[in-house]
């Protein structure tokens, strides 16, 4: 995918700047930290103050912002101004974990529903557009997650194979990278990390790069290693808060970010004729039902 600056929507400013959060060296960390940390006090500073709160150069200030994804200082500026002043105010009461257990329990909900509308923020839209392209064209799809990201990726291609698609998960890790050695052209390997720093699951999306197949990568973070393994990358993760983890929300994200992806593929199979308009997917049909036996 190649750099290009685009503006994210209304308060996803911040979900970008965390997004590539995983690129950037101890100096523009610290500008990163600080944007985070105070967006409402930077949206007033010029490039120095930012600077000066960060401890590097003004130079290096505006290098940070553009390896961030944004074309300079006064862009993210911008931008922070536009989020803050749309801001509308939270659902509930911030999450205490020293309150009742039933109030931390909605407090959690309140908390991670809040950081899934930041999420979608550094997706890329002509990237998602082309994820559908590409899995709906494929004759094979393999689809790869280890550790945190495994059950969306099993989820995933149970999902799709119900439906009539081809579609593997294999779970062992030698496995997938045997699997993916035997694509080629045309076929499709779905890759999933919400760290884009898996070493089994790049060694899966590189064997399969090798082998002539399309990588989709799904992950948390611009320019993550999974991200330059992939031929498309899409980027979502989790928005900001003291509670708001990759830990609640990443397996969250990926499996929403996935059921949109089939929900796409499977009407471009109904406009095709492949099914019947009776088994178009809602969104409630790729949520297990009880009867499936699944977890």
């Amino acid at each position: 995918m190649s750099e290009q600056f685009l503006d994210p929507p209304v308060g996803g400013t911040l979900a970008c700047v965390r997004a590539a959060l995983p690129t950037l060296n101890p100096s523009e960390r610290r500008v990163a930290a600080v944007v985070l940390d105070r967006a409402a006090d930077v949206r007033e500073w010029t490039v120095a103050d930012l600077a000066g709160a960060a401890g590097t150069s003004r130079a290096s200030t505006v290098r940070a912002c553009q390896r961030m994804g944004f074309k300079g200082f006064q862009h993210l500026r911008i931008l922070l101004v536009r989020d803050i002043a749309s801001a509308a105010p939270r659902g509930g009461p911030a999450l205490d974990p020293q309150a009742e257990p039933a109030e931390v329990a909605r407090g959690v909900f309140r908390t991670v529903a809040d950081a899934l509308g930041e999420s979608l923020a550094p997706l890329d839209g002509a990237e998602f557009a082309r994820a559908v392209d590409a899995v709906a064209a494929t004759p094979r799809l393999l689809v790869l997650g280890n550790g945190g990201s495994a059950p969306a990726a099993q989820g995933a291609a149970l999902r799709l194979m119900r439906r009539g698609r081809s579609a593997e998960a294999p779970g062992d890790a030698i496995v997938q990278e045997v699997t993916a050695r035997t694509l080629g052209p045309g076929d499709v390997c779905l890759a999933i990390s919400d760290s884009g720093l898996n070493l089994v699951t790049l060694r899966g999306a590189a064997a399969a790069r090798a082998a002539g197949a399309t990588v989709v990568g799904l992950t948390s973070f611009h320019r993550s290693e999974l991200a330059r393994h992939a031929d498309v990358v899409l980027v979502a993760g989790p928005g900001g808060g003291p509670f708001s983890s990759r830990v609640q929300t990443g397996g969250v994200v990926q499996t929403l970010l996935l059921n949109a992806l089939e929900i796409c593929v499977q009407a471009r199979d109904l406009a095709a004729g492949r099914q019947d308009a009776a088994e178009l997917a809602t969104v409630a049909d790729f949520i297990e039902r009880p009867e499936t036996g699944a977890g």
